[in-house]
């Protein structure tokens, strides 16, 4: 429950139609090996308690009052469970029959909910046996307890206020208006769906998809029960289909098989988003939802779901390429556009032989071929100082060929010495003006060139060094148009990486120059070189990309504590990366954000590829003064 997670899970045991001691037997057996991996929030599927092929059982006196008993053993024998549980069972009420979910805690009811949309089409005849439960708000004496049915309510956590739960019953989720849509508009967090959806070749695919759109739809966890073994496969197979979403992602997943599919659902994560996002109603249409209050014993929440180190970075190779593609191609359009409403002749870029003005200059390349214009249009610019290396002033001029771009060798050496003369700046003292006056040099460079040729600068500097603030003001953090403003520095490896394994068979040449520069360690190139290697390496200075960018992505684009950030990426680094060290760059990363933030509140126009970006006109609007204190404090004494 620390930091917002709630373990959850989905289950199918293994039942007999129409036994319902048998089947009481094998749902608190489940809930009891629920409980004991740290699960709090359970949910079963539809009518398992009797299985739901019964077929005209349903109507039978004995079979209804087998649930009734079932029921009873089942709280009788999870009394001592502090775990929620929400299972289903045919019940009466009014001379009517509802298909409905029992949700269960410590050996009490604390409410029924009766599915609305009953199917009678296909393979379904519900509605030859149950009623729907639409607008019913009734007590129902069940199992020794009244108990309120209704689909008017939603449950919360006194301890957790972000648990909220609210249930839908199978073909509920399938209709146009899922009652979840407004459960969650009035609150609900966690959504349970009891189902039983038998399989057909291709319905996975499609059950899936609701699922994860559903939940990214009303932003919440979504725990869908599926049913499984043991259901009539007179002329139906069920497989037990259980899935678990947050917000469009799936967390697990199981089909085939009995037990437990079990992740934990990041209730503050989705309270964060919903704060975020306007657009996300805060009340519903069609009549008031009730909230009924549930206590649970506060537990820190082991996590077992999947948190990637590389979270701009899908990990499957197919999903990366695709990534890329895209990425690059929104990039490109960007770019066009600018060129064409300016009526720029020429498109100017620095070339240095790293990553950064790469991916530039390859952006500048698909821009221009969508324009339909030579890449001769592309002057590169490299612009040799006190640092520059012969490798990488050899593969800029190298790139730079194999492109077809016009190059332009401009060594700034003497302009540079010549300012530091004016200026009174010392050549033997290598501190920040030394460093900055290069990037100023270069981009007046760069600016002029542009002028000359009629064109625009194409800035190199990507999300990961605008969010350190790693850019010399009014020098590389300036262009007219910065085409890699949103793209982080683990992203901009990757997307360089792409097209020199795309371009391996059409220019060995090209790939070859492409795969040097990823080899390259990354460096501003400001200090003197120590026999003719690169002295300056930014992470050495900053820290490790893979954690800034870890950093980024959950700090800003999902407001996390600094502690739980830390926590996140103890559990994706594993081992790599010990806590006093994570602690170190956590730290630095908070001060360095905070502190550099005038520079990103005037930065040049620049595309927005991903789901982060620093814009002052876009998604990020924070006052340069702001104190970094609170941030910071939570941290101490957390080595």
């Amino acid at each position: 429950m620390r930091d917002g997670f709630i373990k959850v899970a989905a289950g199918t045991p293994k039942i007999k139609v129409a036994d319902c001691r048998y089947n009481a037997e094998q749902i608190f057996t489940l809930m009891r090996e629920a409980s004991r991996q740290g699960v709090r929030v359970l949910c079963l599927p539809e009518l398992c308690l009797t299985g739901y092929t019964c077929g005209d059982l349903f109507l039978q006196d004995t079979l209804l009052k087998g649930a009734d008993e079932g029921l009873a053993t089942i709280l009788e024998a999870t009394k001592s469970l502090d775990m929620v549980t929400a299972l289903g069972l045919p019940v009466r009420c009014d001379n009517k029959l509802y298909n409905c979910a029992a949700l269960l805690h410590k050996g009490e009811i604390l409410g029924l909910i009766p599915k609305t949309n009953i199917p009678n089409y296909g393979e379904f005849y519900e509605g030859r046996w149950f009623a729907s439960g639409l607008d019913r708000d009734d007590r129902v004496f069940l199992a020794g307890q009244w108990v309120t049915m209704t689909t008017q309510n939603i449950y919360a956590c006194e301890e957790m206020p972000g648990l909220r739960i609210g249930v839908e019953i199978c073909e509920d989720l399938w209709a146009p208006l899922p009652p979840s849509t407004r459960l969650a508009q009035a609150g609900a967090t966690l959504i349970l769906n009891l189902s039983a959806s038998d399989e057909v070749v291709g319905k996975a695919d499609f059950r899936r998809a609701l699922v994860t759109s559903q939940s990214a739809r009303i932003m919440c966890g979504y725990v869908y029960a599926d049913a499984g073994e043991g259901e009539s496969t007179t002329d139906l197979v069920f497989t037990g289909h259980d899935l678990i979403a947050e917000n469009g992602a799936l967390l697990a997943e199981r089909r085939f098989s009995t037990g437990l599919t079990i992740s934990e659902i990041d209730v503050d994560k989705l309270a964060y988003e919903r704060r975020r996002v306007n657009t996300f109603a805060a009340g519903p249409e069609g009549g008031e939802i009730w909230t009924s209050d549930f206590s649970l014993e506060r537990a820190t929440t082991t996590l077992t779901r999947r948190i990637s180190p590389t979270p701009f970075v899908p990990e499957d190779a197919a999903d990366r390429a695709q990534r890329c593609d895209e990425v690059l191609r929104i990039a490109a359009l960007g770019l066009k556009h600018r060129l064409e409403h300016t009526g720029a002749r020429t498109a100017v870029v620095g070339l240095s032989g790293g990553l950064d003005s790469t991916l530039a200059i390859l952006i500048t390349g698909v821009a221009m071929k969508l324009l339909d214009r030579p890449a001769s249009d592309i002057i590169a610019v490299t612009m040799p100082c006190f640092g520059t290396t012969d490798r990488t002033r050899d593969n800029a001029v190298e790139l730079a060929s194999r492109l077809g771009a016009t190059l332009k060798r401009i060594d700034i050496s003497e302009a540079v010495k010549q300012h530091f003369r004016d200026i009174g700046q010392s050549m033997e003292d290598h501190d920040v003006t030394f460093e900055n006056g290069q990037a100023r040099e270069r981009t007046q460079v760069l600016m002029d060139i542009a002028n000359q040729t009629g064109g625009l600068v194409v800035g190199t500097g990507d999300l990961s060094e605008l969010a350190l603030g790693w850019a010399t003001y009014n020098g590389d953090h300036m262009s007219m148009y910065g085409v890699n403003a949103s793209i982080p520095k683990t992203l901009v490896r990757h997307l360089v990486s792409f097209v020199a394994g795309d371009k391996a068979e059409e220019d060995e040449r090209l790939s070859a120059v492409l795969t040097d520069i990823l080899d390259t360690p990354v460096s501003p190139e400001l200090l003197p070189a120590i026999e003719g290697k690169i002295s300056q390496k930014t992470e050495d200075l900053v820290g490790p990309y893979e954690l800034h960018d870890f950093f980024l992505y959950y700090a800003v684009r999902w407001g996390f504590s600094p502690r739980k950030v830390l926590r996140l990426a103890e559990q994706a680094f594993g081992r790599a990366y010990d806590r006093p060290t994570l602690l170190k760059w956590l730290k630095n990363f908070y001060r360095r954000f905070f502190s550099q933030q005038f520079k990103r509140s005037c930065l040049p126009d620049g595309p927005k590829v991903g789901s982060v970006t620093l814009s002052p006109r876009g998604d990020w609007r924070m006052p340069s003064d702001a104190s970094a204190a609170l941030w910071l404090d939570e941290l101490e004494g957390l080595e």
